[in-house]
């Protein structure tokens, strides 16, 4: 698993955001999309790709797609 794959399949989530705002240090709550559907979108991503199961209380104690991305690395 690679964190620009990863980064790429979080920024797949969203309709009307552009791929080009999307980095590992991006804070995604802050982006005008974010919405608890796009988050439930991302937690279902993290099972179907990455085979691990993210609670909603883990998805809101991370702050940037990195610190997700170490959060799903961490349970592989």
């Amino acid at each position: 698993m690679e964190i620009q794959e990863f980064v790429v399949n979080f920024a797949n989530q969203f309709d009307d955001t552009e791929l080009e705002v999307f980095t590992p240090e991006t804070r995604f709550r802050d982006l005008e999309e974010w919405s608890s559907l796009t988050g439930l979108a991302v937690m279902n991503m993290v099972a179907k790709k990455y085979e691990v199961k993210i609670t909603p209380a883990e998805l809101k104690s991370v702050e940037t797609i990195e610190a997700l991305y170490n959060l799903v690395a961490g349970k592989k």
